[in-house]
């Protein structure tokens, strides 16, 4: 497509990225048809929130799902990665509240309509810049099917599962325990709310028995609570206390009477055996309160305030209330002890504010009927994990799965379809609502709060191709090929998706989910705004380019496990671009434009030489492990061999091997030459292509022979004629000869222009045969004058240096590598310089005040001196005495 001679000196992604990546989107190479004559490939994106910004994790998940959609789609499938991205309830009202609070406003001043129409104009400002991030990491999406969960189709999707479960029961609206944020002022998710260990207390606190002077020692880490228990709770086998129960204690400060009540819920173990019972603010009391039916007061404003349920202490914070509480407690003796307690405290994913577990009037979806499906799925292969071990996290969750709270006290999102009569309290869920109520004719008024975001999101593999519509893309691209994910989302997304697929489509969402770790900084620490420690995808594309950051991040990975971000690996996988850049060049002079290399190549097989055959076969091979390792999901693995093949065995090797071809007059073999050059790196590149789409396209726009861009040309086949086991052998023992005799040469510090004579002795014929073929790479790699082969030791130069490889001996006559007395004399001067640093390092390491007084660093570093003089001493002695 372009002159194959035109391809500039350096490699420089910035030139090539933008007007690759345009030309890609142009063309129409990432929109796919639906055509039932190919067998169709769909990932959809896990969509990042508007609020979002690309980071290590997106440029790591996105690069995987890149690398499996190039490559089926060069292997000819129909392929589909649907894009989008999530309207993140929380994370983007927060936003425009603090942009209002900037203002002075809150968003009560504007009112819904005002925030909405706000918040709309800050996705269309926002919303799109992680999608243009993507694009530079060189993500393949079709982006004329991107998607919004908030977009019409998709808001269509979620009222018809909400009315659907409503009508079976399986949404109803209650009162439990739910995780609230006082500061963003709504319930929030499992998934929103972060765990970390923080240093607390136990107050052990007097609850007086009535009409006693005995009291029950209870122990608790949020004394401000007390305020609502309703009950003190023993185990009811718990001989200290079992005469108690059935009588009532005395609430400290409040002075209430609350029972004794025995359950088995209590562990007679842990602290004092005595627990306070508050229903409304704790998950398990809840629980003991519904199977005694305690009242259940709350006593916490949605502010985290304390209400006028809590007496005196009404209008303060939750924590100056718990100052207040302890120190009056410990004013009136009833204060026992306050003991150092270590325990997990949960806090809001956004505001990093600590959440309060409260009892609230929420809407739920029963899990249990919608968990079994989707269990059931991934038991019998339907679904499979990869790793198969992560497999075992989705079930101990869905197994015990409780029920989802899907109402938040949110106006961005899903607004809950449920109206309410202010007049007979009449409740009505319905997509299609009347204004008056149809029992009593009172006015009726929308519910408030909108859906969870992992509501709209648990829709997405299906909800995205149209669904509830039956369109053409849900009957053909459904259900996706494979989920990519990270382990630290299972529970909240993928569970999600399968059982709401499951329910919804009778059908699974996708066949494989690809769970990759996170990536972690050198040091092995999370990445984090509280450590400084972050980097930006984006800085690495703009020092050293898409490719290297991608092939970074996954070369060395493998499914489920963490990864370490080092800088030098960036520029080594950078150095490894130019090479194929600069190997590249080095082909392409060498070829004319219209040169028909696949024709040569096949058309004069015979001529093949063993470098020829050995390059070919060892490609051929490659092709075949390369597309096993992509069907198991070992991409990294995969890249590693791609890297290895490319950089040793064709740059390293092959290239140099073939160069005397190149310039003979011999122009049958340099045809081959030629021919076989150019079809290796055409091949090598559409390999590497899935993993460096830019460097790749570049080289494949200047090859021969070629029509059309690398994104849809076929990806490369295994090919038994290529399949060279007996050449690839004696190549092999050709060049583990001219790496000895060059690492020989190497510790003799032999400059290549002296050349030496090589004589081989085997009494092998394979052996014989093989360097017998092997004479002129010999002669140009191994800087050789004249190669003898011989099947017995006669007439060996004497002190000719010797190598010992797999079935042959090499000797390389000494005159012909060095000037023995210049040698004797240099190597002389090394004994005596090494001699004096050992006697250095040895009187200090003997001097008891330096061992004394030194630090054990630098001890170390004289040890390691002496360790390293002495094995040169070593290797300078035994040179000695073989020239001597």
């Amino acid at each position: 497509m372009e002159d194959a001679k035109n391809l500039n000196k350096a490699y420089d992604p910035k030139q090539v990225e933008e007007k690759l990546y345009k030309m890609w989107t142009e063309n129409g190479y990432f929109t796919p048809e639906v055509d039932y004559s190919k067998e169709p490939y769909t990932i959809v994106i896990p969509p990042p929130n508007i609020t979002g910004q690309l980071h290590m994790g997106h440029a790591l998940d996105n690069t995987i799902q890149d690398i499996l959609i190039r490559w089926r789609r060069m292997q000819g499938y129909s392929t589909l990665w649907l894009p989008g991205t999530d309207h993140a309830s929380i994370a983007t009202e927060a936003k425009i509240v603090d942009a209002l609070a900037k203002e002075g406003k809150t968003k009560y001043d504007l009112g819904r309509e005002a925030f909405l129409k706000k918040a709309w104009d800050w996705k269309a400002e926002y919303g799109g810049r992680i999608i243009n991030q993507l694009k530079k990491l060189g993500c393949s999406c079709d982006w004329t099917r991107e998607r919004f969960t908030l977009d019409e189709g998709c808001s269509k999707a979620v009222s018809k599962v909400f009315m659907s479960l409503y009508e079976k029961g399986l949404v109803y609206r209650g009162e439990r325990i739910i995780n609230w944020c006082p500061s963003c002022k709504t319930s929030i998710s499992d998934i929103e709310t972060i765990y970390e260990d923080e240093k607390g207390h136990f107050w052990h606190i007097k609850y007086q028995v009535k009409d006693s002077d005995d009291f029950i020692e209870i122990a608790t880490t949020r004394p401000e609570t007390m305020l609502g228990d309703t009950a003190v709770a023993v185990h009811p086998e718990d001989e200290r206390y079992k005469h108690l129960i059935g009588r009532t204690v005395i609430l400290p400060l409040l002075n209430k009477e609350i029972p004794v009540i025995a359950d088995e819920y209590v562990d007679m173990e842990f602290g004092t055996g005595a627990v306070k019972i508050t229903p409304a603010h704790d998950p398990n009391d809840f629980e003991v309160g519904l199977r005694h039916g305690l009242p259940m007061p709350k006593v916490m404003n949605d502010d985290g305030t304390i209400n006028e349920l809590g007496g005196k202490y009404c209008g303060l914070d939750r924590y100056a209330a718990r100052k207040q509480i302890v120190s009056d407690l410990e004013g009136s003796g009833l204060l026992v002890i306050v003991k150092d307690h270590d325990h997990s405290v949960g806090h809001c994913q956004r505001c990093n504010t600590t959440v309060e577990p409260i009892l609230s009037k929420q809407w739920f979806v029963k899990m249990k009927p919608l968990a079994e499906p989707a269990i059931e799925v991934v038991k019998n292969g339907t679904i499979k994990f990869v790793p198969d071990r992560f497999s075992k996290i989705y079930f101990n969750w869905m197994e015990n799965i409780q029920d989802w709270c899907i109402s938040r006290q949110l106006w961005w999102g899903h607004r809950i379809p449920a109206y309410y009569c202010s007049d007979c309290g009449e409740i009505m869920v319905t997509l299609d609502p009347q204004e008056n109520c149809g029992k009593c004719g009172g006015k009726l008024k929308q519910d408030e709060d909108t859906l969870d975001t992992w509501f709209s999101s648990a829709l997405w593999p299906f909800s995205t191709l149209g669904w509830p519509d039956n369109t053409e893309d849900l009957k053909y691209f459904y259900p996706t090929s494979v989920l990519v994910t990270g382990y630290d989302i299972i529970f909240f997304w993928v569970a999600r998706m399968i059982f709401s697929a499951m329910e919804n489509m009778k059908e699974e969402p996708f066949k494989y989910v690809y769970i990759h770790g996170i990536v972690r900084d050198s040091e092995g620490r999370k990445m984090s705004k509280s450590l400084g420690n972050g980097i930006d995808p984006l800085d690495v594309i703009e020092k050293h380019g898409a490719d290297a950051l991608r092939f970074n991040l996954i070369s060395g990975n493998s499914p489920g496990n963490d990864m370490r971000f080092f800088w030098e690996r960036v520029e080594a996988f950078s150095n490894f671009a130019n090479k194929i850049w600069n190997a590249s060049r080095f082909v392409l002079m060498n070829i004319d434009d219209d040169f028909d290399y696949e024709n040569v190549l096949h058309s004069s097989k015979e001529a093949l030489t063993t470098a020829d055959y050995w390059i070919l076969s060892k490609l051929n091979k490659l092709k075949r492990e390369v597309t096993e390792n992509m069907e198991k999901f070992e991409l990294g693995i995969a890249a590693q061999k791609i890297y290895d093949f490319i950089w040793f065995e064709f740059c390293d090797w092959y290239i140099e091997l073939v160069k005397p071809r190149l310039y003979s007059e011999d122009a049958e073999s340099k045809a081959i030459a030629q021919a076989t050059l150019a079809y290796v790196l055409r091949d090598a590149i559409k390999l590497l292509h899935p993993f460096m789409p830019f460097i790749t396209e570049e080289i494949y726009l200047h090859l021969p022979q070629v029509s059309d861009s690398i994104v849809i040309s076929q990806w490369p086949q295994y090919d038994e004629a290529f399949d060279a086991s007996a050449e690839e052998r004696n190549m092999e023992i050709i060049m583990e000869a001219i790496k000895g005799i060059r690492n020989i040469r190497a510790e003799m510090n032999v400059v290549p222009s002296r050349k030496s004579k090589t004589i081989i002795i085997s009494d092998r014929e394979e052996v014989i045969n093989a360097m017998n073929e092997g004479t002129s790479y010999i002669q140009k790699l191994a800087y050789s004058s004249e190669v003898i082969l011989k099947t017995t030791k006669e007439n060996i130069p004497d002190g000719a240096v010797s190598i010992i490889i797999e079935g042959a001996e090499i000797f390389l006559p000494l005159e012909d590598l060095i000037d023995k007395e210049r040698e004797i004399e240099r190597l002389s001067k090394e004994k005596e310089r090494l001699e004096k640093e050992l006697e250095r390092v040895k009187g200090k390491l003997s001097n008891e005040k330096f061992l004394s007084k030194a630090p054990a660093a630098v001890i170390e570093e004289e040890k390691d001196k002496e360790k390293k003089y002495s094995e040169l001493m070593g290797k300078v002695l035994d040179r000695l005495k073989g020239l001597e």
